[in-house]
Order: C-alpha cells, then sequence, then structure tokens
C-alpha cells in the first residue's frame, strides 16, 4: 500500500502513539507485508524468530516490538503491539467507506461493458471496456478491472484476507487494505472468490480463465493464460507462473510458487513449490508420473501378501 503523500517517522509515529529510532523526517511512503516490502515500506515484525528477516528486508521502516540495534538507512518504530498498530496504520489510511448506492459515483465504467441486475460495485472501482458483469456479482472498494473481462454470477471480489493472530481473547483480525486486480481477457466463472491483498494486490493475469468455485487468497498472483478447474482452493501469498494448469479439486499451501506451464493434476495437494513444465499428482505432491507407479505398487500388495502367507 502506498499512502497518497510521503509521511514523516514522527508522523507516523504520532498516528499509532509510539516511540522511534531515527530522524524526526525519515521519509515513509508506504507499507506493506515482508515479501512485497520495498524502500520507503513500513513492515511489521512481533517475534523474535523474524526479526532478522524483517531488519534485513528492503523496507526501510521496521515496526518492532523490541528495541534493537537499527540498520544504517533505515528507521523503528517500537510498539508493545506491531499487529495492532499495523491495523491502526491500515484504518488511518484505507478507511472503510460504506456504500451509498448499488454502484458507487466513483467506480469507473468502461465503454462497451454490460452491467446485469443486482451487481454491487464499491467505491474507486475501475472496470474497462467491453465487460460483461454478470447477475449477483459482489465487487469490493478499490478493485481494477481491465478489458475484455466476463464474471459470471454469484462471483466476489475483494473480500477480506483470511489472516488471524491468535490471542488469549480469541482471533485478532489482521485488516486488509489492498486490492483485486484483473487484467484484460479474464474470465471468472459462477460462485468464485478473490481475496484482495493486506497491503498489496491480488493479481490474475491476462488471459487466465477461471472456472465455478474457485478461491484465490490474498495477495496471490496468477499468471498469463492460466486454466483452473472447479473447487480449486488457492492459498495466500501462492505465485502461480504462466500457462499453468490446476484441475479440479486442488488445494494448495500459501507461499510458494507453481513454475511456468506445469500441470496439476485433480485432487492434488501442492504441499511445496513446484517447478514448470512437469504433470505432478497426490498428496504430498511428487510428478504425476512417479506417483502414479506408487499406487500402481499398493495395488500389488494383497496379491503379495498371499503369496507370502503360502
Amino acid at each position: 500500500m502506498k499512502f497518497p503523500v510521503a509521511y514523516t517517522l514522527k508522523q507516523i509515529a504520532a498516528i499509532i502513539d509510539c516511540e522511534y529510532v531515527g530522524l524526526d523526517d525519515f521519509p515513509i511512503t508506504g507499507m506493506n507485508e515482508i515479501h512485497v516490502v520495498e524502500p520507503g515500506d513500513i513492515v511489521f515484525v512481533d517475534h523474535p524468530k523474524y526479526y532478522d528477516k524483517a531488519l534485513s528486508s528492503k523496507a526501510t521502516i521496521v515496526l518492532i516490538n523490541k528495541q534493537v540495534e537499527c540498520p544504517q538507512g533505515k528507521a523503528l518504530l517500537i510498539s508493545d503491539d506491531p499487529f495492532r498498530d499495523f491495523n491502526k496504520l491500515t484504518k488511518f489510511f484505507k478507511p472503510f467507506e460504506k456504500a451509498l448506492n448499488s454502484i458507487a459515483s466513483s467506480a469507473k465504467i468502461g465503454l462497451n461493458t454490460v452491467i446485469q441486475p443486482n451487481v454491487f460495485i464499491g467505491n474507486n472501482v475501475t472496470i474497462g471496456d467491453n465487460c460483461l458483469i454478470h447477475p449477483n456479482v459482489t465487487i469490493y472498494d478499490n478493485c481494477i478491472i481491465g478489458n475484455n473481462v466476463i464474471i459470471h454470477a454469484g462471483t466476489v471480489l475483494g473480500s477480506d484476507a483470511f489472516y488471524y493472530k491468535k490471542r488469549e481473547t480469541g482471533f485478532d483480525k489482521l485488516i486488509s487494505g489492498g486490492r483485486v486486480v484483473l487484467e484484460d481477457d479474464v474470465e471468472l466463472g459462477s460462485l468464485c472468490t478473490v481475496d484482495k491483498g493486506v497491503t498489496g494486490d491480488t493479481t490474475i493475469k491476462k488471459g487466465t480463465k477461471l472456472d465455478n468455485q474457485v478461491h484465490v487468497g490474498h495477495d496471490t498472483v496468477i499468471g498469463e493464460k492460466c486454466l483452473i478447474a472447479s473447487q480449486t482452493g488457492i492459498a495466500g501469498c501462492v505465485v502461480i507462473e504462466d500457462e499453468v494448469t490446476l484441475w479440479g479439486q486442488v488445494g494448495t499451501n500459501s507461499g510458494i510458487t507453481i513454475g511456468k506451464k506445469a500441470v496439476i493434476m485433480g485432487q492434488t495437494g501442492v504441499t511445496k513449490s513446484v517447478a514448470g513444465g512437469k504433470s505432478y499428482f497426490g498428496t504430498p505432491v511428487e510428478e504425476s508420473r512417479e506417483k502414479l507407479k506408487q499406487l500402481a505398487y499398493v495395488k500389488k500388495i494383497p496379491a503379495i501378501l498371499k503369496k507370502i502367507e503360502k
């Protein structure tokens, strides 16, 4: 998430009421999660296990729950609860805006785009030319949709990330301030759900097609010309490279990469990153040829046992 204008370290510290280490006028231009941070961004960390990763990341401002040595060229925001204060910043820079109409006055809709009945289009949404949005589609605030996009009935774009911190009182939600971006020529089937990024974008790139009932988690990036079949569940922060095929009921772990032109066969659990240009099957995932050999051997076990018993 980039701020509308640059803020200073002193200004940000005042917003969340915390101490800081660094120059008062140290510039801050945005806030992001660790995997997408850039210079000028704030990243938060609240566990010693991840201190080094945050402090050595591209982020130049670290929101942290302990006073540590500040790396050269960076600044610290010292908070007793970085998770809470990261949420405060999201609320400050991306406050919830109540909808006044089913299609917000701030939405921009391109030429020859058809919006069917009962569609909701939130604040600051942009939809390109020659799109077709079928009935009962919900498009949350700030989504970006390219040209020649088709979205079938009941699909939801921009719902919150499934991201919680467990506390003694229950689960504390990390507030989502990101977006969903659909590039040109994307088609989404009925009843799909695409969560927005926590601070960045969940992106589906040019020419990709989703079947019915596909879920895409927060901050995931799906490449160009991918095919994703029904009842597939893609976790958050996944990278799916170009021309990948996921067949029905595939599920993935978060934070993995599926390489270009990989094919994932139906009901596979993609538990780790996999290279492109190969076919995969099973849970845990393996190359399909090897996995199918294993299953063939398993079928032979009863006959082998009978021979042993004799």
